[in-house]
């Protein structure tokens, strides 16, 4: 069954703008998940890594839920903690052809 939040999250997706946004946020709690995932397949707490990772359990939980703003030597410490290795990558979007043109043409 379809409800009107769906809908509405369906038109909103079109935006541009908005789909650039929603995919912001949803990588920045893919990585949040991730770190909650190995920390507890680790069996630690949250106070715990914050140990192993010389940072706070607050920050932790704050990182966990949203990691928005993450310093990258943050993620890097936050793994080594996790017994892991942090890798970063650069993926391109995909754009159309239209976006691509439209992009090209001067400002009217």
């Amino acid at each position: 069954m379809t409800t009107r939040w769906d809908r509405y999250y369906k038109r909103q997706l079109k935006d541009p703008e908005m789909r650039k946004l929603v995919e912001q946020e949803l990588a920045a709690l893919n990585i949040g998940v991730q770190i909650a995932r190995l920390r507890a397949k680790r069996h630690l707490t949250q106070t715990q890594l914050a140990a192993k990772a010389g940072m706070s359990a607050p920050k932790i939980s704050a990182i966990e839920s949203s990691a928005k703003n993450v310093k990258l030597a943050t993620l890097i410490r936050i793994a080594n903690a996790l017994e892991c290795q942090f890798k970063s990558e650069f993926i391109p979007t995909k754009t159309s052809r239209r976006e691509r043109l439209r992009a090209a043409r001067p400002a009217a």
